[in-house]
């Protein structure tokens, strides 16, 4: 099994489903012991604010903000994309708690660093 898993989401409210997925896949892998660093891309940049999770709904998946808490309860790193936050006006401060911004380089590094396995929803 890899140490660490990266994953990229670059869908929100516009493709619940494969969101869902991401955010479910992340919250397992932490609660398996993984190290986990969950990138928000696009439109799921916003479940990076405070309250913007709580509005998300999936009949039938776990709720976003359960997800998210288990996320960060478990270590795991929320980062948004930097290109991303900066179309949408999102600022650092801006953030929940233990989020960060980020680009492609530190993306990069990390999906490429020995013993990681990168998935994109």
């Amino acid at each position: 099994m890899a140490k660490k898993l990266v994953i990229k989401v670059t869908a929100g409210a516009d493709a619940p489903e494969r969101c869902s997925q991401a955010f479910t896949v992340a919250a397992v892998a932490v609660a398996s012991g993984v190290e986990v660093s969950l990138w928000l891309t696009g439109e799921s940049s916003w479940f990076a604010l405070p309250g913007r999770a709580a509005e998300f709904e999936l009949p039938h998946a776990a709720p976003l903000p359960d997800l998210i808490e288990g996320i960060k309860a478990g270590g795991g790193m929320i980062t948004v994309c930097t290109q991303c936050a900066a179309r949408r006006d999102i600022e650092e401060k801006d953030l929940i708690e233990g989020a960060r911004i980020a680009g492609a380089q530190v993306f990069v590094s990390e999906a490429m660093a020995d013993g990681v396995q990168a998935l994109v929803y």
